[in-house]
């Protein structure tokens, strides 16, 4: 895991170097291009007849448990510095809008690709199963708080249009996680629960990650006001969120919901009334930090993913059909609702645009698909996924700042 860890920061580093030195895009999204060039060059190469340094970044990406390094170590800690920043009392004001987009909007998006991607298949010579398209629909349906929040910073967007794009992708990210886990159990054991089975499912998991994160983020809190010093405090911070996790995990809540809550409760409170000017200085740059570094390696290992998809027979039309389904989902779930109540959501009357282009997908819908079992239909979800992360994050992320800038001229 040492060499593993090793040759995955080499990488990062030197593919952050060339794209700060060479190319100038956003970092996140610099990387993964820079990196998905790589690979495609490494194939090219290996067609010629010089594969060695493909088979090495092969046996790289297969030694990696991307899901496990994702959904058990970087993703706990990329929400909580994520959450950190969120203002609690301009989330309190946009609550209920938030709710509704992250809760209801992740649910029917769910459904609307699922259902959708059942009769896109067929069209194509393709099939899956009802049950497994839905499992993608949960997977591919929220957005990722690491990729939204990145692109947000070089943006531009107001402050409340901001909050609630942000808002929504912390914690979407949970509901679709529960989704997933919920549908994956139904496709996998061919039993649906009844309505009563599924909805204390979806309680305990979300409920239970929220009063988790509660007592979690109060603990800290109450460790966090009885010293005064930076190091010792910076330590518990990133101990009680790996920690935090993995008591989540044992507990069978969501992590993820866990760790937004925590974050926002030291970010706002903690902050406040349990620091020091000097330790807020040294947790604030640990954190951003230890964000700019995991993004960095997260998307440098999602660009180099390229080389080990599988595209089926027609797999390219298909990944086109689905990206343009998510696109129509986004809209119906998110832009026709806030164009329709402008004057609830209390947002700008541009902000359904750029809350429907600025939904990102990013690593954890890669986490989830790679998450699944050995069968049939785990290539295709698998590449399915990957075709909509990258056209997110490459196309629609490099094009927000833009529709920003010609909303607001």
């Amino acid at each position: 895991m040492f060499e593993i860890a090793v040759a995955c920061l080499v990488i990062t580093a030197l593919l952050a170097y060339v794209n700060a030195r060479f190319v100038g895009l956003p970092t996140t999204i610099g990387v993964m291009a820079v990196a998905m060039l790589l690979s495609l060059a490494l194939i090219g190469l290996d067609r010629l007849g010089f594969g060695a340094l493909r088979d090495y970044e092969t046996s790289l990406l297969r030694s990696i448990d991307f899901s496990e390094v994702l959904m058990q170590g970087m993703l706990s800690m990329l929400l909580f510095a994520g959450a950190l920043h969120v203002d609690l009392s301009r989330l309190r004001r946009f609550r209920w809008q938030i709710g509704l987009l992250a809760v209801v909007g992740t649910a029917l998006s769910t459904l609307i690709v699922g259902f959708g991607l059942h009769l896109l298949l067929p069209l194509l010579g393709l099939g899956m199963p009802l049950a497994y398209c839905l499992v993608f629909g949960a997977l591919i349906s929220p957005t990722d708080p690491v990729a939204v929040m990145g692109i947000l910073k070089s943006a531009g967007i107001n402050e409340e249009t901001g909050m609630v794009v942000a808002g929504e992708s912390l914690f979407n990210d949970g509901v679709g996680v529960v989704l997933f886990s919920l549908l994956l159990g139904i496709a996998v054991s061919e039993q649906t629960p009844s309505i009563a089975e599924g909805a204390m499912t979806l309680v305990h998991e979300a409920g239970g990650g929220i009063v988790l994160g509660a007592v979690l983020g109060g603990l800290l809190f109450t460790l966090l006001r009885s010293i005064n010093n930076y190091q010792v405090e910076v330590l518990l911070t990133l101990a009680g969120v790996l920690g935090g996790y993995e008591l989540a995990s044992q507990l069978h809540v969501s992590g993820p919901l866990a760790m937004v809550v925590a974050g926002v409760i030291i970010g706002n409170h903690g902050r406040n009334l349990a620091m020091s000017d000097t330790t807020r200085r040294h947790v604030d740059l640990f954190w951003e930090l230890l964000d700019e570094i995991l993004n960095a390696v997260l998307f440098v290992l999602l660009g180099l993913e390229i080389v080990v998809i599988a595209y089926p027979h027609n797999g390219m039309l298909a990944a086109v059909a689905v990206v343009a389904l998510t696109l129509l989902s986004r809209l119906l779930t998110v832009g026709l609702p806030m164009a329709s109540f402008k004057r609830w959501f209390g947002l700008p009357d541009d902000a359904w645009m750029i809350l429907t282009w600025s939904g990102l997908r990013g690593g954890i819908s890669v986490a989830l698909a790679l998450s699944l079992p050995a069968g049939p239909y785990r290539d295709l979800i698998l590449a399915l996924t990957y075709a909509v992360v990258v056209f997110s994050i490459l196309v629609q992320g490099l094009t927000v700042k833009s529709l920003v800038k010609a909303l607001r001229s």
